[in-house]
């Protein structure tokens, strides 16, 4: 359970300031392995801000996983609260997170998740089956995505008819699918030459940038992080530090200058 309603010790959820995307508050996680309390999250506390592009960074075993998965409302903590919006996860019922995985926020994975048997296009509109669009809506919003990430010409191929660039692209487009407040970006260049990598942060940023969305990526890439506005280090789950990036000095050159004009096309 998302801490359970004895633990809500914290301030109402009304009370998160407007700003605020996420909010985390003495945030904790623990496992018990061979008879061992492993404390993968130990109360940590920080927040990001609306239309933020914010990375995580650590190395294997620092808790950027699971932190991600809390985050997500994969999983709850032992104890702690996380806001997403004025909406604290800990009060929530499953279904109800559902809703919050569905509508407000998308995640975007190293290895892609996508369904091989289906088409660029297919993979797309696959989430958009739950929003009770018709067939035509859901035809113009695949196409839009599939425009907005450079990828009309691969609409109706299969994901092993793709590059590795080509899979994120797809991903990227179907994380946008029901226009999330915050996409989660877990090592989205992991399997990706340096050269594509940097094209799909550039993508990712000029998102952020262009729609407002707010961007959590988690790496082990440093100069990756750079990118960001801030970048949080974590050490066997608690905060090294958190410092500010080069994202509010130096930003890409335009991804898409269609949405750059317009962002009503989204």
């Amino acid at each position: 359970m998302i801490g359970s309603k004895s633990n809500s010790r914290h301030v109402d959820p009304l009370k998160v300031p407007n700003n605020i995307s996420i909010l985390v508050e003495n945030l904790k996680k623990y496992y018990t392995k061979n008879d061992r309390e492993i404390r993968a999250i130990d109360g940590i506390n920080f927040d990001v801000k609306k239309g933020e592009f914010y990375s995580i960074i650590g190395r294997s075993g620092s808790g950027k996983t699971t932190l991600l998965n809390l985050l997500g409302a994969m999983e709850r903590p032992n104890s702690g609260r996380i806001a997403i919006g004025s909406q604290t996860l800990n009060n929530l019922s499953e279904k109800e997170l559902t809703q919050i995985r569905r509508k407000k926020i998308a995640t975007v994975y190293q290895s892609y998740n996508l369904i091989p048997v289906l088409s660029a296009f297919h993979n797309i509109e696959l989430p958009l089956l739950l929003t009770g669009m018709n067939k035509q809506e859901r035809k113009e919003r695949a196409e839009k995505l599939l425009d907005i990430v450079g990828l009309m010409d691969r609409i109706d191929h299969k994901p092993d008819e793709l590059s590795g660039g080509e899979k994120q692209r797809v991903t990227i487009a179907r994380a946008l699918a029901n226009k999330p407040e915050i996409i989660f970006a877990d090592e989205p260049t992991g399997d990706l030459d340096s050269e594509i990598g940097k094209e799909i942060i550039d993508l990712i940023e000029g998102i952020n940038r262009d729609l407002k969305t707010t961007i959590i990526l988690v790496t082990h890439d440093r100069e990756l992080a750079k990118r960001a506005d801030r970048i949080m280090e974590l050490r066997k789950g608690k905060i090294l530090s958190i410092q500010e990036g080069n994202g509010n000095k130096i930003r890409a050159n335009e991804v898409n200058t269609r949405i750059a004009r317009d962002p009503s096309y989204y």
